[in-house]
């Protein structure tokens, strides 16, 4: 890893690729720097048929805390800029959204604005048991993106959603896994290690299997029931014609753990 990059990548065990925003010194606020790494990260995990799930966390004391608002401040964008900028973070939250792989965010400390939108974009949410998460959006008169107006609801109701945006109300990661928002909370002292047991748990799944559950989970909200059957019948029949498929069956029977090469 370069100490100079904005964002860093590892890999800490076996199919994980780690992605990290690296700018502590302003709690790893996001900009258009920022947001062409977490891309090239993207392409990298995307590109490798090694990689099983990927994590996005960040360095210091925060996961990120939001957009970079010294670049606000100064107002030196012009409206295009400011359009350009904007559709850059949605792009990338989208793609994230629909990436075929899963993608974790790991939460430590705050996770706000701008980088409570990034983690909701992801598969799941692990925090650290002292973590917030929030949207001060409203607050500071400018408003919400990255599909939070829908995704949101979604997760942790109307009425909250509610709360969370109308009133910029903070969660923390105890509340957040009794929401539904997040899927797990840590201690701090062992975040790390828990969440790579997490990440490792995920990778060990049949690769091709999880990007259709992925693809279709995210759908079918969207979707009626008989639509739902169709696009499940279609994603059972795809998964019966790979390898990974007889390799599942056979293990049950041999009462065995799996080992899946993602064809």
């Amino acid at each position: 890893m370069n100490a100079n990059e904005l964002v860093q990548r590892g890999r800490p065990a076996a199919g994980i690729f780690e992605i990290c925003l690296n700018i502590p010194e302003r709690l790893n606020a996001i900009d258009e720097d920022v947001l062409a790494q977490i891309d090239g990260a993207l392409d990298e995990a995307e590109s490798d048929a090694a990689v099983r799930v990927v994590s996005i966390g960040g360095a210091g004391r925060a996961f990120c805390a939001g957009a970079n608002y010294k670049k606000h401040v100064k107002d030196e964008r012009t409206m295009y800029q400011k359009r350009q900028y904007i559709d850059r973070i949605f792009a990338t939250c989208r793609r994230i959204h629909r990436f075929e792989k899963p993608v974790v965010a790991a939460v430590h400390g705050i996770a706000a604005g701008a980088g409570a939108e990034l983690a909701v974009n992801c598969d799941f949410i692990v925090m650290a048991d002292e973590s917030e998460i929030w949207f001060p959006e409203i607050g500071v008169a400018t408003f919400v993106g990255c599909g939070i107006t829908v995704l949101l609801p979604r997760l942790v109701g109307l009425a909250k959603a509610r709360e969370m945006v109308l009133l910029g109300e903070r969660v923390k990661a105890r509340d957040a896994v009794a929401l539904g928002l997040a899927t797990r909370c840590f201690p701090a002292d062992n975040f790390r290690a828990s969440t790579v047991a997490f990440l490792e748990a995920l990778a060990a799944r049949a690769p091709i299997a999880l990007a259709l559950a992925k693809r279709q989970l995210n759908a079918g909200i969207m979707r009626d029931y008989d639509t739902a059957l169709v696009a499940e019948r279609e994603g059972v029949l795809a998964c019966m014609m790979t390898e990974d498929w007889k390799e599942g069956v056979s293990s049950f029977a041999e009462r065995r753990k799996p080992r899946y090469t993602g064809r």
